[in-house]
């Protein structure tokens, strides 16, 4: 066959391929090295892409944290059809704030459409015959139960429930009264008094307490329960009476919290009066607070959600949170002003609570209606609705709409609200925040609780502090011996061992961190607490037999030495690390029995240093066991890569092995052994089932060895099932994913800036 024909046709006189087939040969390896280079361009831009777009969709779901409040006014109207004049008394809106009330003097509660003010209803409470309402509490928003007082000193509690029906297949909502104690006005206190001048209703557990005060200043409090005859359907009404001190002074307004253990008395000057009445027959009075300054009276005041804020607001416009908080050195509870918020213009008239969250509604005498959260003490809006006074203010309980109503006027206005996540501030996310119940401010994470009065805290420093603490720790562990053993193996050790570590090491990190956690958390744990001993002594008693035993070893005689191999002195360490671990486990009981009245657990507690089963300590050894052989692997290479012709060098001149490690190779694999030492780190940053086993989950704040953490990724594995897709909560663990982000990239980062200064420096070597 001809060159010509053939395969592989050949140039004449030549061995190369001919010119047409070089030609072709080029063209092809020009389009196998393009579909390279941007096959590679390409998935290294997707990579960029890929995280940028984590990064833009853990935005997306954060910035409605961002988001300013929005509260512009909704509409205006006039109840038709109502030709009841007198005054308001307190207005309500339904769960669905299409229905309105208004709770006027003469007994009569209008209900009308929320939007057009077209009347729907019109109810009307019995009272006595020729007797006027002086008097008006009530409890909660939440609850719907208010009580008139009579000019008679007579008392009518009331309950208002809101009920849907279907008519024709359109939804209606209906208002219902309802007479816990009958319809009949009942009497509370000890003696017969004239008409209150406050009044204070609350449903507990045994009933309903009402509590009342009058112009002398003189309180009353009654307890009421009923039960009802089976037979006959009969309601049997249970009164026990309660005599409280005298404050003295005319009673301007009385409160009463949920819990049924305090009450709350508000003079003319502004004085609080707080009763302790846990017991009901001996209630005494804890303390008097002035809660305003000289000079100025207090105009408004109500409890938020759950009844332990009391929002004060004065003629001087200041608005300001007040709750009680132990104080430690007498061992009582005392009133203390916790924060004030943004001042009225004018006198606050009103405070109208949210009913599930710790905000509130407040109006003043110049027509401005303020939007205020308790717990990031903010203050979010300022409108005004008129010139007038405000004289009622309602919020729906899904507090998008607040109904308003001002002094000399029908007009009712209705306000649109858009503030779905108030409880979120800077402040109240990074900064510490004086919370209720709490002696002074703190870092606390607690997002949930079975009370639906409860105050949400979403501090993300609790998360951060434990996601560090856990990384720190497991690093203590890990970097010493995984880049120690890396120097080793790279340098010291014999190939033929070295086939055998080194992938058994690489192997350890296929172990999934689910079993390492679940067996930190149900076999390590327990062990580590009732032999701590073992723990401390083997921290020192290992490394220094191990140098002991090296030291030994170097001043053995040559003659002796050269039995051993080089490279396989290390094997001489099995029965060194066996006799000390023997040593270690004996010896601990009676460490324990010498030194720690025989338990080394109970000691610490009574040195005062916390101990929990679970804590850093199963932590750090346990998410450093799965952090070394990532560690050692990456520094491993960067040892064993380094040129021959450097440490040949070394030798050659004169330098020890030991020296021409520190002097050359530690150097040169320096960029390599930053690397591994910062990837293993973000691996302890990041890692969640190792943390969510064997640390408790608590969201503590500081770096107790002996206590656990919660890490910003075990705290999103937890919570984040279970939480309202597109709520606060929702959105803060997404801003702590965010967090943990950042974390990274920016430690990885900072990272590479260092690993390419190092390469640069040592470049020359």
């Amino acid at each position: 066959m001809s060159a010509s024909t053939s395969e592989e046709p050949l140039a004449a006189g030549s061995l190369l391929p001919s010119t047409e087939r070089r030609l072709k040969l080029r063209k092809k390896r020009a389009l196998r090295d393009g579909i390279s280079r941007y096959g590679v361009g390409s998935s290294g831009i997707g990579v960029i892409i890929a995280l940028a777009l984590i990064f833009v969709y853990l935005f997306y779901e954060t910035f409605p944290l961002l988001k300013p409040v929005s509260v512009e006014m909704d509409t205006e109207f006039t109840v038709v059809g109502d030709a009841d004049a007198a005054p308001s008394l307190h207005l309500v809106l339904d769960r669905f704030e299409q229905i309105g009330g208004r709770f006027s003097e003469t007994g009569a509660i209008t209900f009308f459409d929320a939007s057009t003010g077209v009347v729907r209803e019109r109810l009307e409470i019995p009272r006595p015959e020729g007797e006027t309402v002086t008097s008006f509490g009530r409890a909660e928003s939440r609850r719907s139960l208010f009580v008139y007082g009579f000019s008679d000193g007579s008392v009518l509690p009331v309950k208002l429930n809101f009920t849907q029906v279907f008519v024709a297949g359109q939804r209606q909502i209906r208002p219902e009264l309802s007479f816990p104690l009958g319809e009949e006005p009942i009497r509370i206190g000890t003696r017969d008094t004239e008409a209150y001048s406050a009044l204070a209703i609350v449903e507990g557990r045994g009933g309903y307490i009402i509590a009342g005060g009058t112009e002398e200043g003189d309180l009353a409090m009654a307890l009421f329960s009923s039960r009802t005859n089976l037979m006959t359907g009969a309601v049997q009404i249970q009164r026990n009476d309660f005599r409280l001190p005298d404050i003295g002074r005319p009673v301007r307004q009385i409160l009463v919290n949920e819990s049924l253990r305090n009450l709350f008395a508000i003079d003319d000057r502004g004085q609080l009066f707080v009763f302790d009445i846990v017991d009901r027959n001996n209630p005494f009075l804890i303390e008097e607070v002035n809660l305003v300054g000289e000079g100025v009276r207090v105009t408004a005041a109500e409890f938020l959600v759950g009844s332990r804020s009391l929002i004060v607001g004065g003629s001087d416009g200041t608005v300001s949170q007040w709750f009680l908080v132990r104080d430690e050195e007498a061992g009582v509870l005392r009133m203390a002003r916790v924060r004030t918020f943004q001042s009225h213009s004018g006198a606050v008239t009103f405070i109208e609570p949210e009913h599930l969250r710790k905000g509130f509604l407040t109006g003043d005498d110049t027509g401005t209606v303020g939007l205020h959260y308790a717990t990031s003490g903010v203050t979010l809006a300022m409108k005004p609705v008129g010139e007038s006074p405000v004289s009622r203010l309602a919020m729906g309980p899904n507090n998008s709409r607040a109904l308003i109503t001002t002094e000399g006027s029908d007009l009712f206005r209705v306000l649109a609200i858009d503030n779905p996540h108030p409880q979120t501030s800077v402040s109240s996310l990074w900064g510490r925040v004086w919370y209720e119940g709490r002696t002074e401010p703190e870092f606390i994470w607690q997002s949930s609780s079975a009370d639906d009065a409860f105050e949400a805290k979403f501090s993300i420093v609790p998360l951060s502090v434990g996601t560090l603490k856990a990384a720190l720790f497991a690093m203590l562990l890990a970097t010493p011996l995984a880049v120690m053993g890396a120097i080793y193996t790279a340098y010291f050790m014999a190939p033929a061992i070295r086939k055998v570590v080194k992938p058994s090491i690489e192997l350890m990190e296929a172990l999934p961190t689910v079993i390492l956690g679940f067996l930190a958390g149900i076999w390590l744990a327990p062990y580590v607490e009732n032999n701590l001993p073992i723990v401390f002594t083997g921290a020192i008693l290992f490394p220094l037999l191990i140098l002991v035993a090296g030291f030994a070893w170097s001043r053995l005689p040559q003659g002796v030495r050269r039995f051993v191999p080089g490279g396989w002195e290390a094997a001489l360490l099995i029965p060194v690390v066996i006799a000390t671990g023997w040593l270690v486990v004996t010896s601990s009981p009676w460490i324990e029995i010498w030194f720690f009245d025989g338990s080394m657990r109970q000691w610490f507690t009574d040195v005062g240093i916390p101990y929990d089963q679970r804590n850093a300590l199963i932590v750090g050894m346990a998410m450093g066991f799965a952090v070394i052989p990532t560690i050692f692997s990456i520094a491993e290479d960067a040892v064993f890569n380094v040129p021959k012709h450097l440490t040949n060098g070394s030798l050659a001149l004169g330098a020890t092995p030991w020296q021409t490690v520190t002097g050359v190779v530690l150097l040169t694999a320096s960029p390599g052994i930053f690397s591994a030492i910062m990837i293993g780190f973000g691996r302890a940053v990041g890692e969640t089932m190792i943390v969510l086993m064997a640390s408790g989950n608590s969201p503590i704040v500081n770096f107790n060895l002996f206590e656990g953490m919660r890490t910003l990724a075990a705290n999103i594995a937890v919570e984040l099932p279970e939480t309202a897709v597109g709520g606060t909560h929702f959105r803060v663990l997404f801003l702590s994913a965010l967090v943990l982000l950042m974390f990274t990239f920016v430690l990885n980062t900072a990272a590479e800036i260092v690993r390419q200064r190092l390469r640069k420096r040592y470049a020359s070597l």
